[in-house]
C-alpha cells in the first residue's frame, strides 16, 4: 500500500504532467473562435506542439495532418473554399481544440496610426442604424493588442468579436465601415484585423531589413534594443510624469469660493484671450437656464473636445472623467439632476502643455431629447494653480522608433490568409523632408508585407491625409500636401493599389475628424476595382493626368471624369498658378468638357498649376459627377 507521501508525489505528478499536456498544443490568438478564413484561396493554419507530433485539423467533414517540427512549429493549407458558416473546426495533437462559429468570406488587415485606431465609440450615436444592421450582418474584427518589440515574437493578443451594439465601442470606425460597405455589395462575411498605434511613423511598421536602404532609421532603431535602456528610459518619464501630476493636484482648491472668477469665451483656447502660457488646473463653469420641460429628464452633455484632461459636474455631481484631448466628451446627466432655472455646469481642466480649453469646430451643449441648448458663448475662469509645462517633448516614444511595431504586431500575424491591408497613416510622416522620404518609405513597408506574407501582390489600400489645420490666405508651401503627392505617387507605382481621397472631410481644428464612413465607403471603391474585379464602376475622383500652355492660360486634363466634370458648391477653388519665378498666386479655373481651364491676370507667362495644395485647401471642389474629389496635385517639381 502506498503511503500518504507517496500518493501526494503521485497527484502531484499528475496535476503537473495533466498541466504540461494542456498545454502541448497551442495556437495563434488568431486561430481561435468565431475567426473569419479568406474565401477562394488556399488557407493557413499553424500553432506549436511536441517536435515530432502529428497535428490533424478537421474541418468541414475533411482532416489535414501535417507533423511538429523541431522548432515545435506545425502548419498546413486547407485548400480554397466557398464564403459561408459557421463551422467548427477540430485541431487535435497531443490533445484537442475545438474552434467554433468560424465563417468563410472576405479577411482585411487595416493598420495605421490613430485615424485607423479611432474607435466607434467615439461616433457611435451618429451611425445608431448601421450598427444595429452590422448585428445582423457576418461583420467581425479582431483588434491586435498594442505591444511593441524589436526582436521577432510568436503571437499577438486579441478576440475575434461580432459588430454590433454591445462590442462595436472597440471597433475600428475606418475598419467598420470599409466592412460594412463590402458586405452590403458582395453579401458574404468579412472580418477586419485591425493592427494600430496612434502617433506612429511609417518606419515603426517595417523590420531592420526592410530599412535596409534608409540606415538612419536602422541607427536610431538600435539602442533601444538594449531592454535595460529602454526601461530606464520609460521609469524616468514615469516618475517625471507622475510628479508633475502630483505637484498639480496637490494644489486643488475646489471651485466652491466666489472670488476670483473672470470671464472667458468657449470654444476656444484661452491662450487665444490674453493666457499666453498658462498650463496647470483651471476651474471653468457656466451656467445654464433648462426650461421645465427639459428638466428632470436624462440629458446628455456633449462637450466636445477638452485640451487636457476634465473633470466635469452639474450641478455639484460629478458626471464624466477623460484624460485624453483627442476623445470626444459625451456625458450622460441622469434624470432628476437637472432642474427648472439656472443649472451650473462645472469643468476641472488640467492642461499639461501647448493651449488648453474648449477646442474650435466641435459642437458644446446639453441634450435633452430633441431639445439642445447650447454651451457656446460665455464662461468663467477660475486659476487654481499655474505649473510649467509637463516636458512632453522629452519623453521616449518607445513606439514611434523604427522596427517595433512590425516585430510586435504585423509579423506576427502575417501567417492569416487575408484579401489586402487598407493603410491609414501618414501624418507622423508629414514633416520636412520625411513628407517626400515617405515615397520611398512606403513601399519599402508594402513590398516587405507581401513578401512576408507570401500571397504575391494582394492589394493595399491608403488612405490620403485629410485637410487639417488653419487655412491659408495665400498660396504657401504645405508638408501634408508633399506627403499626400507621396501617397499619390506610391498609389499609381506600386502594383495593385488604391487611394481614397479624404481631401474634403478633415476638419480645422481636429486631426481626427468624425467621417469616417466616408472613408470607408471610398475605401471600398478602391476595393471594387483592385481586389474585385470590378472595371465598370468610377472609384476615383478626377486624377491630374497633363497640362498645355496656351498664351497666358493653362489646360488641365484629367483621367477618372467618370461621367464628367463639376464644380461642388459654386466656381471653382483653391487652383493656383505660377511662372518662372516660382510664386503662386489665386488663379481662375473654369471647367470646359474633362478639362480645366486655368490663369491668373497677373501672371502673363504661366508655367505651373497646382490644386489644394495646402494643409487645409478650405473649399477645394473639383469633383466628378459619381461625387467623388479630385487628388490634390502640382504641375511642376519644385523643391517647395
Amino acid at each position: 500500500m502506498l503511503s500518504r507521501l507517496q500518493c501526494l508525489y503521485l497527484l502531484t505528478a499528475f496535476i503537473v504532467f495533466s498541466l504540461d499536456s494542456s498545454a502541448q498544443l497551442k495556437l495563434p490568438a488568431l486561430v481561435s473562435d468565431n475567426m473569419i478564413l479568406q474565401q477562394n484561396t488556399p488557407v493557413r493554419i499553424w500553432g506549436w506542439s511536441i517536435p515530432g507530433q502529428q497535428v490533424t485539423v478537421s474541418f468541414q467533414k475533411k482532416q489535414y495532418k501535417t507533423v511538429t517540427g523541431a522548432n515545435k512549429k506545425w502548419e498546413l493549407m486547407l485548400p480554397a473554399m466557398k464564403a459561408g458558416g459557421p463551422y467548427h473546426m477540430t485541431i487535435k495533437g497531443p490533445d484537442e481544440i475545438t474552434i467554433h462559429n468560424v465563417l468563410i468570406g472576405e479577411v482585411w488587415v487595416c493598420s495605421g496610426q490613430s485615424n485607423m485606431e479611432f474607435p466607434m465609440s467615439r461616433i457611435k450615436h451618429l451611425h445608431q442604424a448601421d450598427i444595429i444592421k452590422a448585428s445582423t450582418s457576418p461583420i467581425r474584427e479582431f483588434s491586435v493588442k498594442q505591444q511593441y518589440s524589436y526582436v521577432p515574437v510568436s503571437d499577438v493578443q486579441g478576440a475575434w468579436q461580432q459588430a454590433g451594439p454591445q462590442t462595436i465601442d472597440g471597433f475600428s470606425a475606418v475598419g467598420f465601415f470599409l466592412a460594412f460597405q463590402l458586405y452590403e455589395k458582395y453579401k458574404v462575411p468579412v472580418g477586419i484585423i485591425h493592427s494600430s498605434w496612434p502617433g506612429t511613423p511609417a518606419e515603426s511598421w517595417i523590420s531592420e531589413e526592410g530599412l535596409k536602404d534608409f540606415p538612419h532609421y536602422i541607427q536610431q532603431a538600435r539602442p533601444y534594443h538594449n531592454t535595460a535602456y529602454v526601461d530606464s528610459l520609460l521609469k524616468r518619464d514615469k516618475d517625471v510624469s507622475n510628479a508633475w501630476y502630483a505637484n498639480v493636484n496637490k494644489h486643488n482648491k475646489g471651485a466652491k469660493e466666489e472670488q476670483g472668477w473672470q470671464p472667458v469665451s468657449f470654444p476656444g483656447y484661452w491662450e487665444d484671450q490674453g493666457l499666453a502660457g498658462l498650463d496647470g488646473l483651471v476651474w471653468l463653469k457656466k451656467q445654464i437656464d433648462v426650461p421645465v420641460n427639459s428638466a428632470k429628464k436624462e440629458a446628455v452633455l456633449e462637450l466636445g473636445l477638452i485640451d487636457d484632461i476634465d473633470s466635469t459636474f452639474v450641478n455639484g455631481k460629478f458626471v464624466g472623467y477623460s484624460n485624453n484631448k483627442y476623445l470626444p466628451r459625451r456625458y450622460r446627466v441622469p434624470a432628476g439632476l437637472l432642474t427648472p432655472g439656472l443649472n451650473t455646469i462645472t469643468i476641472r481642466v488640467i492642461d499639461n502643455e501647448g493651449k488648453g480649453g474648449l477646442a474650435p469646430g466641435k459642437h458644446y451643449g446639453l441634450i435633452t431629447g430633441t431639445d439642445t441648448l447650447s454651451l457656446s458663448g460665455q464662461w468663467q475662469y477660475k486659476v487654481d494653480y499655474a505649473s510649467t509645462p509637463l516636458p512632453v517633448a522629452t519623453f521616449t516614444r518607445v513606439f514611434y522608433k523604427p522596427e517595433c511595431l512590425y516585430y510586435g504586431m504585423i509579423e506576427p500575424i502575417t501567417p492569416y490568409t487575408i484579401k489586402g491591408v487598407a493603410w491609414y497613416q501618414g501624418e507622423a510622416n508629414a514633416g520636412g523632408a520625411k513628407a517626400f522620404e515617405y515615397r520611398r518609405l512606403l513601399p519599402a513597408m508594402i513590398r516587405e508585407w507581401r513578401a512576408k506574407w507570401a500571397q504575391g501582390n494582394f492589394p493595399f489600400l491608403i488612405v490620403q491625409l485629410a485637410n487639417y489645420m488653419d487655412p491659408k490666405p495665400q498660396p504657401s508651401a504645405s508638408g501634408w500636401a508633399m506627403l499626400r503627392e507621396s501617397q499619390s505617387v506610391i498609389a499609381s507605382t506600386e502594383p495593385n493599389c488604391g487611394l481614397a481621397i479624404a481631401i474634403d472631410i478633415g476638419e480645422q481644428y481636429d486631426v481626427h475628424p468624425f467621417n469616417k464612413k466616408t472613408v470607408g465607403k471610398r475605401l471600398a471603391l478602391q476595393a471594387q476595382k483592385i481586389a474585385y474585379g470590378d472595371q465598370t464602376t468610377v472609384v476615383s475622383g478626377p486624377t491630374y493626368k497633363s497640362m498645355q500652355v496656351k498664351g497666358e492660360e493653362i489646360v488641365l486634363a484629367f483621367t477618372n471624369t467618370g461621367s464628367g466634370l463639376m464644380a461642388k458648391n459654386g466656381s471653382l477653388k483653391q487652383f493656383a498658378v505660377a511662372g518662372e519665378d516660382k510664386k503662386f498666386v489665386w488663379a481662375n479655373a473654369v471647367i470646359k468638357g474633362d478639362q480645366v481651364v486655368v490663369n491668373a491676370p497677373e501672371v502673363k507667362k504661366p508655367v505651373a498649376v497646382r490644386y489644394a495644395w495646402a494643409d487645409n485647401p478650405e473649399g477645394c471642389n473639383l469633383y466628378n459627377k459619381e461625387g467623388l474629389p479630385a487628388s490634390p496635385f502640382r504641375t511642376d517639381k519644385w523643391e517647395k
